[in-house]
């Protein structure tokens, strides 16, 4: 008698997101208070975003735009009408112990955002269209800083800044149709690039422009209830979203199967040992006691102004993308590079603008630029080299009048000064040597010069065909064609 080997379960994450984006408004939702980051504590502050009785908010019209703005990005349906929401609860950050928030009517429903990332299995480019639940307006509560030191009790005291309070902040939240870490971490940036696109937010996690909680609970594949649902948060980087949602996959299914109890609770990330940790157990939904805000009127957003906010929307990343790889004919990997930041899309297409190579351009862009970028902690902006000069520097290469050596010759000094680099050419002497005849004699030098390696080379050892075109680009101070280079080298030793 045999025993039939056990099928081992194989199980699924079910993960959304909540994700609260600080919008970089000047002044505070309900008020004219800066919303200046790194701000000495309590300095941004007034009797309205402070909760004084008798004071009344006055949204900032700037805000509904951006709300509009990334809801019509995100394919989602705009409310003709819409309400602000008390929502209550008491906390030493929260001076009116309720937030302005939006509950049954929000601005924004019904929404998805397509995400594109490289498949771990068969390493190709794919994409995925994520739902979008909601998109609601709120103002932020204030900070709490823990200070003083006891041994045993570590902070002894806590102080409160309420310089946050009232920044303006939208939060979106998907729906579970996440599967795994890498699609969060997608997400996530997916997210913050359209931010940046429309410009109404830096998308800065370590500052907390962009705030991501993760919902997550396993179930075996097949299944169609739910898990018990964990809420993780403290995520400061799309890294570790990938990684706290890894882990607590990993944590969730090794505790169904030895039986072990999953608690609906909150859970922090903890970068340091690289888990979670139970923060605090949630015996059930909160009771936030939402009723309409009654100092604030519904919103109405006309057909006229709709179409007004539709204009103003610029190419998204998901378009650039699409005609990046079918009008230019880019890879996708190159495309990714270059539509990542609004900036660095522009200085693109700019240099392409003037004329040159496509394919040449992207080159030098997610290349050489990009690890200058890097290096120096620069933005595009920031550099010498402006999008026409590149564009010229490339044409130089296109028309045969430098090589792609000289290229990078000459490109620190452009990118840390500018100029033209037709005349930085021209100055220096670097044209490239195009004249067969001119060549030829270089060559013809050295073949006199070494009788014994082209002996060699005729009598079958062809790789010193190698040690020749070297030699000539060495003569020549890589002024040399390299193409025409090797096509006479090649002749005139088989002569």
């Amino acid at each position: 008698m045999t025993t039939a080997t056990p099928v081992k379960t194989e199980y699924e994450a079910i993960i959304g997101l909540e994700t609260h984006c600080q919008l970089n408004t000047k002044s505070k939702i309900f008020c004219h208070c800066s919303t200046e980051f790194d701000s000495p504590p309590n300095t941004n502050v007034c009797s309205i975003c402070l909760g004084y009785p008798g004071v009344l908010p006055v949204l900032n019209e700037e805000v509904l735009a951006s709300a509009v703005k990334l809801g019509l990005a995100l394919n989602a349906k705009i409310a003709p009408y819409s309400k602000f929401d008390r929502k209550h609860y008491f906390y030493p950050d929260l001076p009116k112990n309720y937030q302005i928030s939006q509950f049954d009517l929000p601005i924004v429903e019904h929404g998805s955002l397509e995400i594109e990332f490289v498949d771990k299995k068969t390493k190709d480019f794919t994409s995925k269209t994520i739902g979008i639940t909601r998109l609601h307006m709120e103002e932020d509560a204030g900070k709490l800083v823990h200070a003083g030191s006891d041994r045993l009790a570590g902070s002894t005291h806590s102080l409160v800044d309420f310089n946050r309070t009232g920044v303006p902040l939208l939060e979106i939240v998907s729906e579970p149709d996440i599967r795994t870490g890498q699609e969060a971490a997608e997400y996530a940036q997916e997210l913050r690039r359209l931010v940046r696109y429309l410009g109404i937010s830096d998308g800065n996690m370590q500052e907390g422009s962009l705030r991501c909680d993760v919902n997550i609970s396993v179930r075996p594949v097949g299944q169609k209830e739910f898990g018990t649902k964990v809420e993780i948060k403290n995520m400061n980087s799309f890294s570790a979203i990938q990684k706290a949602i890894e882990y607590e996959i990993e944590r969730q299914i090794e505790a169904v199967e030895n039986g072990d109890p999953i608690y609906q609770e909150t859970r922090l990330w903890d970068e340091s040992s690289q888990q979670t940790i139970s923060m605090r157990k949630k015996e059930g939904s909160s009771d936030y006691r939402y009723f309409p805000e009654p100092d604030l009127p519904p919103l109405e957003v006309s057909e006229e102004r709709l179409n007004g906010w539709k204009e103003q929307l610029p190419e998204l990343p998901t378009q650039k993308r699409k005609r990046y790889e079918e009008g230019l004919g880019l890879s996708a990997y190159d495309v990714r590079v270059l539509t990542d930041d609004r900036e660095v899309a522009e200085y693109y297409e700019a240099a392409v603008n003037t004329g040159a190579d496509a394919k040449l351009v992207s080159n030098w862009v997610t290349q050489d630029i990009a690890a200058y970028l890097n290096n120096n902690k620069l933005s595009i902006t920031e550099i010498a080299l402006k999008p026409n000069s590149l564009g010229e520097l490339v044409q130089l290469i296109e028309k045969g009048t430098i090589s792609g050596k000289i290229a990078k010759e000459i490109l620190p000094e452009l990118l840390e000064k500018g100029g033209s680099p037709k005349e930085i050419v021209e100055s220096k002497g670097m044209t490239q040597i195009s004249d067969p005849g001119e060549i030829e004699k270089v060559i013809a030098a050295l073949m006199s010069a070494n009788p014994s390696e082209v002996e060699k080379y005729r009598g079958g050892k062809k790789k010193l065909k190698g040690f020749f075109v070297g030699q000539v680009m060495k003569q020549t101070g890589g002024r040399a064609d390299p193409k025409l280079t090797n096509q006479l080298v090649e002749k005139l030793l088989n002569e």
